[in-house]
């Protein structure tokens, strides 16, 4: 039986892909006891990715899935992959990312302590020091998230993990979500906050750790990534408002802290004056956005499914 399943999805990433890949090949190769399958999904790349792939598939010993899957949008290229895995473990990290030696011994060791279905999110640190200190996730310490609050930014899909059975229970990723699709952000996290929903643990433990290199050096990049992620927040909000409390609690307490842009600014964004309210202002405009949607986008299957 194969104990892990890795899903990696890229676009027009060859350069980038190179370093990660040779990170899975290696950690694949330090955990021998581990059978691992790799996932993975071309998302309509029109630079040289799929001889990448190829020739990087032609050179491993453990079971390679390539998949191309022209239909943009991050969360419609992870779910063409995610019909395809086998492991009892599903794991996925991105095609800027590179692995640690020890990442599938961890997986299974980690995923061994739980004994029900639960989502496990591990560490990413930042694999460039001349990038700036976005999408990382530093904490050295496990934690489990409040099943009553809004999991976003909790653990990330650039190292994300679950048994087999949440898949079952949470369903797909909803394609209108994720980057290359109209709500830009928050893919992962929706399918998070309709599993924590489920009643499954959301764990964050930093065994499992990767190396983000994201590449963003401009403030600018930062600026547009966080307004991408606020308006991605924003359209789950409205897709959740009517059907789970637990909305209503997020935004009364992104209202709340409005104040904290006095009391206790955010300084970590240099190039974000009041950060709460800059945030608030992209979600209230995700939420609309939402909601003035083309009716055409109004009944997808996967409403069914949250």
């Amino acid at each position: 039986m194969t104990d892990v399943s890795l899903l990696i999805c890229t676009r027009n990433r060859s350069a980038s892909l190179v370093a990660t890949l040779a990170s899975v090949a290696h950690a694949a190769t330090c955990s021998p006891e581990v059978a691992v399958e790799v996932i993975l999904v071309d998302n309509g790349s029109s630079d040289d990715t799929p001889t990448v792939l190829a020739a990087w598939r032609a050179a491993q010993s453990f079971p390679v899935r390539l998949i191309r899957e022209d239909r943009p949008g991050l969360a419609a290229a992870r779910n063409a992959g995610l019909a395809q895995a086998r492991g009892r473990i599903i794991a996925m990290t991105d095609d800027d990312c590179v692995l640690h030696r020890d990442y599938f011994a961890a997986l299974v060791r980690v995923f061994a302590e739980v004994q029900a279905p639960t989502v496990i999110g591990g560490r990413i640190l930042l694999g460039d020091p001349r990038d700036l200190m976005v999408t990382v996730k530093l904490e050295d310490h496990p934690m489990i998230a409040d099943p009553s609050g809004f999991p976003g930014g909790f653990v990330m899909g650039a190292n994300l993990a679950f048994g087999a059975e949440v898949l079952a229970m949470v369903g797909p990723f909803d394609e209108r979500f994720g980057a290359g699709a109209r709500f830009i952000a928050a893919e992962d996290t929706d399918f998070l906050f309709r599993a924590t929903g489920l009643g499954i643990p959301l764990r964050y433990d930093p065994r499992i750790t990767v190396d983000h290199h994201h590449g963003r050096r401009d403030r600018r990049e930062e600026r547009r990534l966080l307004t991408g992620y606020s308006f991605g927040d924003g359209a789950l909000y409205a897709k959740h408002l009517f059907r789970d409390a637990r909305v209503i609690r997020a935004i009364l307490r992104d209202i709340a802290d409005l104040r904290r842009d006095l009391i206790d600014p955010v300084t970590t964004h240099a190039g974000i004056r009041r950060f709460y309210g800059f945030r608030l202002m992209h979600k209230a405009r995700g939420l609309c956005a939402y909601w003035c949607r083309p009716r055409s986008h109004q009944a997808i299957a996967i409403d069914t499914v949250a």
